[in-house]
C-alpha cells in the first residue's frame, strides 16, 4: 500500500478524533482527556472471602501441559478416552484438530474398527472448552473424545464432561471438570500449576492461578473453586496478585515472544514505555524473521528489503523507548523470543493480517496521535519520528497482503477475513479500558472514546 495513502487516512482519522465531545483544551492549547469525576467514598460491603490454605493441597496431575486422563472412573468404560485441541483460527496448511493425550485403544470393540478410526480422525469440532486466549491467534481449545463399540462421541462443554464422568470421586476428575469449565491448571494461560485437595465432606478444592491477560485486562489472578460430587463447580473467591490493570501496548507482537513483565514501576508512564521498549526490541526479531520468510516464499527483493529496514528502525525505537522508560523510573526487561522454524505462507499471512494489517496499523495511528497530543515535549518529539517509521511498517503489512492474498483460494481468503474481523473486535475491547490520566495527558494516548473514533475511521476507510 502506498504509504502516502496511509498518511492521508490517518490524517482524516485524527481530524475525526478532534471532534469527540470529551476533549477539552489542555497543555499548551492541545486537547487532552477530561478527567473522570471523583468517585464517591465506597460504602462498606460484605466481608471478602479469604484464600484457601494450600498446605494440604497437591499439584494437579498434568501430562504435557494438560490434565491427566488417568484416575478417572468412567462407566461404562470406553475403549479410549482422548484429549484433543481445536484451533480457533486455522491456516489451511495446518490440521484444525490435534491429539494431545490418549488412554486406551481406539475402536477396540467396534464391529468395523477401520470405519470407527476413520470417524475418529474426521471429527467435526469447531469449538472446545472455554479458555482465555488473550490476543494469540495460535489459541487452541480442548475437548474430549471417546469410542465405545461403534459409537464415536465428543465432549466440548463442562456439562458434557460432567455427564461423562458421573459422580466426581477423585482429584483427577475434579481437576478435569474444572479445566472443562474454563480454568487453566497445567499450562498457559495458567501462571503456575493448579492445586487440588479432597475435602472431608466429599467435595474437592481446586485452585487455578491464571496469568495476566490483556483481553480481560486483569493481572495474575487466583481462582478458588469448589467441585461437588454431583459436578457443580463454584467459584469461592478470586484473588488478584496485584490491583489495577496490566500495561498492554497496542502494536505488532512477534511470533515466539514469551510472556513477561516490563518491571514494576509506580509511574504509569515508566511502566508504559518499559513495556513498549520490550516490544520494540522483540520487533527486531520479528522483522528479521519476516525477511527470511518472505525470501522463502518468493516475495520480491523490495518487500524483503523493507522488512530489513523495519528491523533497523526498531533498533532505534528500542533505544528511544528505553530512554523514556528510564526517565520515568522504570527498568525494562529484555524480551525472550523463542526460535521457531520458518512458517508456511498461510501462517505468515494469518499473522500479517492480525499483527500487521490490524494491530500495527492502529498502533501507527496511535503513534501519530501521541505525536500531536502528548503534553510532554520529549514524548511528543520521540513519537513524531516513531510514528513516521511505524506508518511505513504498516504499509509493508498491506503490501504483503496485496502481494499474496489475491492468489489464495476463496476458502483461505475467507479465513484471513474472519481473522481480521476478530482482531478488530479484540482491539476494540482492549482500547475500551480507561487509561491512567498521565498516559492520556503526558504520553498523548487516546482515551477510550477517542480510540473508538479512530477505530471507526479505520473500519470505514481501510478495514471495510
Amino acid at each position: 500500500m502506498n504509504v502516502d495513502r496511509l498518511r492521508l487516512l490517518f490524517s482524516r482519522a485524527l481530524r475525526v478524533s478532534l471532534a469527540t465531545p470529551l476533549l477539552l483544551t489542555g497543555c499548551q492549547g492541545e486537547p487532552v482527556v477530561e478527567p473522570p469525576p471523583k468517585a464517591e467514598p465506597a460504602k462498606p460491603g460484605p466481608t471478602k472471602p479469604e484464600p484457601a490454605d494450600l498446605s494440604q493441597h497437591s499439584d494437579v496431575a498434568c501430562v504435557d501441559g494438560f490434565p491427566a486422563l488417568t484416575g478417572l472412573t468412567v462407566a461404562p468404560a470406553p475403549d479410549v478416552l482422548q484429549l484433543r485441541t481445536v484451533r480457533r483460527w486455522v491456516p489451511p496448511s495446518l490440521p484444525p484438530i490435534e491429539l494431545k493425550a490418549s488412554e486406551g485403544e481406539p475402536c477396540a470393540t467396534a464391529s468395523n474398527p477401520q470405519a470407527c478410526l476413520n470417524q475418529l480422525d474426521a471429527l467435526d469440532v469447531t469449538r472446545g472448552f472455554p479458555r482465555i486466549c488473550g490476543y494469540s491467534m495460535e489459541c487452541a481449545e480442548g475437548f474430549l473424545a471417546t469410542t465405545r463399540g461403534d459409537e464415536v462421541a465428543t465432549y466440548t462443554t463442562a456439562d458434557a464432561v460432567r455427564a461423562l464422568l458421573g459422580s466426581i470421586d477423585t482429584p483427577e476428575e475434579a481437576s478435569l471438570l474444572a479445566y472443562a469449565s474454563g480454568y487453566a491448571l497445567c499450562s498457559h494461560p495458567a501462571y503456575e500449576r493448579g492445586k487440588v485437595r479432597a475435602l472431608p465432606d466429599g467435595t474437592f478444592s481446586v485452585v487455578s492461578i491464571q496469568d495476566y491477560d490483556c483481553e480481560t485486562n486483569v493481572y495474575e489472578t487466583r481462582h478458588d473453586l469448589k467441585v461437588t460430587q454431583t459436578g457443580v463447580v463454584t467459584e469461592e473467591g478470586t484473588f488478584p496478585f496485584k490491583e489495577g490493570k496490566p500495561d498492554c501496548v497496542v502494536g505488532r507482537r512477534p511470533v515466539g515472544l514469551q510472556r513477561g513483565r516490563a518491571g514494576d514501576c509506580e509511574d504509569a508512564r515508566g511502566g508504559y514505555f518499559a513495556n513498549a521498549a520490550r516490544l520494540e526490541a522483540a520487533a527486531i526479531h520479528a522483522f528479521l524473521r519476516l525477511r527470511d520468510e518472505l525470501a522463502l516464499h518468493g516475495a520480491s527483493n523490495e518487500l524483503q528489503d523493507a522488512a530489513l529496514a523495519s528491523a533497523q528502525d526498531e533498533v532505534r525505537h528500542t533505544e528511544v523507548t528505553l530512554r523514556l522508560a528510564h526517565r520515568f523510573g522504570a527498568t525494562p526487561v529484555p524480551p525472550t523470543v523463542t526460535a521457531l522454524p520458518l512458517r508456511s505462507l498461510s501462517e505468515v499471512l494469518l499473522d500479517n493480517t492480525v499483527e500487521g494489517c490490524v494491530r500495527e496499523t492502529y498502533g501507527a495511528l496511535v503513534a501519530h496521535h501521541q505525536a500531536l497530543h502528548a503534553c510532554d515535549p520529549g514524548i511528543r518529539k520521540a513519537m513524531a519520528r516513531i510514528a513516521d517509521d511505524e506508518t511505513r511498517h504498516a504499509g509493508l503489512s498491506w503490501d504483503i497482503d496485496a502481494w499474496a492474498t489475491p492468489n489464495l483460494p476463496t476458502e483461505a481468503q475467507a479465513v484471513l477475513h474472519a481473522a481480521r474481523r476478530q482482531a478488530i473486535a479484540v482491539l476494540r475491547a482492549e482500547v475500551a479500558v480507561p487509561l491512567d490520566p498521565e498516559l492520556t495527558a503526558d504520553a498523548g494516548l487516546p482515551s477510550p472514546d477517542v480510540a473508538s473514533a479512530l477505530l471507526d475511521s479505520l473500519e470505514q476507510s481501510l478495514w471495510a
